[in-house]
């Protein structure tokens, strides 16, 4: 099976090609060449907001895993001096991730690609990068896929509206299309920083203390393709660690700095995350297998 990975120079592609280069012919896209040890893998220098070369990086191909994305909203008005200091347009979050995968998806169709699993975001709830004074309402904890969405800036509505734009391609012409709405990514690295900097919480934290390895993402990634014939033409899943951020056990978290949501957290056990990851854990048999906690 021929496989298209896009943002493959990015961390988080890093670890995807990985975790499919023994067993898939790989084809690269990203803007900027990918890391030496990909050398050998075919790579196409291509922008994702650019229609032709979707087309050309989709030629052959059978299944995309769909990692590229701008990470941050480019015009949320808190991040107007890291806008200038990234040098990147106000719109780049909304070209990137709208219109981007709206190219990738047509050409995906114009060339016959089965199967694309989207790296999507846990910010697709809407708690994070809030624009509004207005707090994210918790309906019930854990939080699962089924909770509402209430996204108020561009990064969190593309993450959101991109699950219901590969929705559409599916009704429309049975493309097999997966998103994971993935937690604060983490690779080896930054979980010993986090272990070597942990300390107690001095409040609520809005990301809901989130976090997943990188190898974690990359194997949903892969189950997700290699399971999706027997998987519903379209879903969504969460992608996050079974635990948190914080020392502090999670019930503890939600007495000290939200009690409002006390009554909701009354079953949460140990370290528990906020956010649910059992559906993709009965889909495709993924498990956690990183940690911060341990060396």
């Amino acid at each position: 099976m021929r496989v298209l990975i896009t943002g493959a120079s990015g961390k988080l592609g890093a670890y995807v090609i990985r975790q499919l280069a023994d067993e898939y012919e790989l084809v690269l896209m990203s803007r900027s060449r990918p890391a030496p040890e990909f050398a050998q893998i075919p790579w196409i220098e291509g922008d994702l907001s650019v229609w032709e070369d979707c087309r050309r990086a989709v030629v052959g191909i059978d299944a995309i895993q769909h990692i590229g994305a701008q990470p941050w909203p480019t015009d949320h008005p808190s991040m107007q001096e890291r806008v200038k200091e990234a040098n990147v347009p106000f719109d780049s979050t909304f070209r990137s991730n709208m219109l981007g995968t709206y190219y990738l998806m047509q050409a995906a169709v114009e060339a016959g690609v089965k199967t694309v699993v989207m790296a999507g975001s846990n910010c697709a709830l809407g708690h994070g990068f809030r624009i509004s004074p207005n707090p994210f309402p918790i309906d019930f904890l854990p939080i699962d896929e089924t909770h509402p969405t209430y996204p108020e800036d561009s990064y969190s509505f593309s993450k959101r509206a991109g699950e219901d734009l590969l929705a559409s391609f599916s009704r429309a012409y049975g493309i097999r299309t997966y998103v994971t709405r993935i937690a604060g990514v983490c690779p080896p690295e930054r979980r010993q920083q986090m272990a070597a900097e942990a300390k107690p919480a001095s409040g609520w934290s809005p990301w809901l203390y989130c976090w997943v390895g990188s190898e974690d993402v990359a194997s949903a990634h892969r189950l997700l393709m290699e399971a999706a014939s027997d998987l519903p033409v379209h879903d969504v899943y969460f992608l996050n660690a079974d635990d948190t951020t914080a020392l502090e056990p999670t019930r503890e978290l939600v007495e000290q700095f939200s009690p409002p949501l006390a009554p909701l957290a009354a079953e949460l056990e140990g370290h528990q995350s906020f956010l649910k990851c059992d559906k993709l854990k009965r889909a495709v048999g993924w498990r956690h297998c990183t940690s911060w906690r341990q060396p």
